[in-house]
């Protein structure tokens, strides 16, 4: 059993930055995924970015490349999304999530197997 917590969610301006943070507790293992997702007002939940706890693989959207960086601190059992640029259309839900595997279907929702709450992102034009 993983529990996942995420943090930093707010509101923030066009062109504007915003770092969000998931905590884990319980079995956690270095060759776990851990994925951030975002779903935003009548769309379907979208991939952001993954990576494993050894670091060892990272995964992006491509749209997102450039703007967005996943990190982790082993230490704290924390990932990382830092989000640069925003933008209005960047405004959703943002969640993080787990599974005890790399590899196919990264970008799948389906195939992860604990998530957290979901933090708010708002960004204004």
């Amino acid at each position: 059993q993983v529990q996942l917590v995420e943090f930093g969610g707010g509101l923030v301006q066009a062109g504007g930055s915003l770092r969000l943070s998931c905590t884990a507790s319980g079995r956690i293992f270095s060759g776990d995924l851990m994925g951030w997702f975002r779903q935003a007002p009548g769309k379907e939940r979208e991939f952001v970015a993954a990576i494993t706890w050894s670091g060892r693989s990272t995964y992006y959207v491509d749209s997102l490349k450039g703007r967005f960086t996943i990190s982790r601190d082993n230490a704290k059992n924390t990932v990382y999304l830092q989000m640069a640029s925003l933008k209005p259309e960047d405004t959703a839900v943002y969640y993080c999530a787990t599974r005890g595997r790399d590899g196919v279907g990264y970008n799948q929702p389906p195939t992860y197997d604990y998530w957290g709450q979901g933090t708010q992102v708002t960004v204004s034009s």
